[in-house]
């Protein structure tokens, strides 16, 4: 790694500290959290520009709480405190952050944060994807003070959120999901460390007769140039009984919804062919979560 520009590495001990470093440093700063995804952003050229780092890891972000409302997780949460988590073991509902979470080494679980994977706003990321399944929100600090954003709508571009100016990730928030609601994440990958070619977190909620009330189909992995919730795919499966049929209809549906890119890992074309493949397992998988 070079970041040659780099002249100093600043802890601030809190948020409004945060703020006045954003603010006086503008496009110069970034924020950093775990750190493991720097190293990509350098390669990527898209770091020539910083010249200040701000590490957040002693603003207290690193908690989770679980209330009658759902789950809360600070932005400095790793992976791995994240995946020993009781809540995420136990829930049929969550099935999709636990799946997401196994792909990454050790390595990177021990270090990566939950804020920080979502602020970088990188398409190929496992995450994202499937706390987009879960209608996970987002919540920032700015001069204004706090805000939530709902994580489908944080993603503007590649490598771009709707993060306001000086505004940074302090956690995000999982509501409480129907009864009878389970979730699976898949990821097509070309080793154990890469980024997605492809990944897709389905999540269905049936009703007492087993009919889907409730269903959300992700697509990331450069599926487009941020995940994309499938209204298709969701649309085949609401009312429906979760047969064969119906999760074949629903994975067809998927394509319609898609702008996949071609890059190294993989053509625009195999994406789309990938991502319905992938999303008929996924269905199956929490459908399958359901029954256990």
């Amino acid at each position: 790694m070079s970041l040659r520009s780099v002249k100093e590495y600043l802890s601030p001990r809190s948020k409004e500290q945060v703020l006045e470093l954003l603010q006086q440093h503008g496009d110069g700063a970034l924020i950093v959290a775990g750190g493991s995804f720097v190293r990509g952003l350098d390669a990527r050229n898209l770091l020539s520009e910083i010249d200040v780092m701000i590490d957040l890891r002693h603003l207290g972000l690193n908690t989770v709480a679980s209330g009658s409302d759902g789950l809360s997780i600070g932005a400095m949460v790793t992976f791995t405190e994240l995946q020993k988590r009781k809540e995420i073991q136990d829930s049929a509902a969550f099935g999709a952050i636990r799946d997401a979470l196994t792909y990454p080494p050790v390595q990177i679980r021990n270090v990566a944060t939950v804020g920080g994977n979502i602020a970088a706003a990188c398409p190929y990321f496992d995450l994202p994807t499937a706390l987009m399944s879960l209608d996970a929100s987002v919540h920032a600090y700015g001069p204004g003070g706090s805000r939530t954003i709902a994580l489908r709508d944080f993603f503007a571009s590649l490598f771009q959120s709707t993060l306001e100016h000086s505004e940074f990730v302090t956690g995000i928030s999982l509501p409480k999901l129907p009864e009878r609601s389970a979730s699976a994440f898949l990821k097509l990958e070309s080793n154990a460390n890469d980024l997605a070619i492809v990944n897709v977190a389905a999540r269905v909620s049936l009703d007492a007769s087993g009919l889907c009330r409730e269903a959300r189909v992700v697509v990331g992995g450069g599926a487009a140039q941020t995940p994309v919730r499938s209204a298709g795919a969701e649309k085949a499966l609401l009312g429906k009984k979760m047969s064969d049929d119906v999760i074949g209809a629903a994975s067809a549906a998927v394509k319609a919804d898609l702008e996949p890119m071609s890059d190294h890992r993989g053509s625009a074309a195999y994406r789309s062919y990938m991502a319905q493949i992938l999303t008929g397992r996924a269905l199956r998988r929490a459908v399958a979560g359901l029954n256990q």
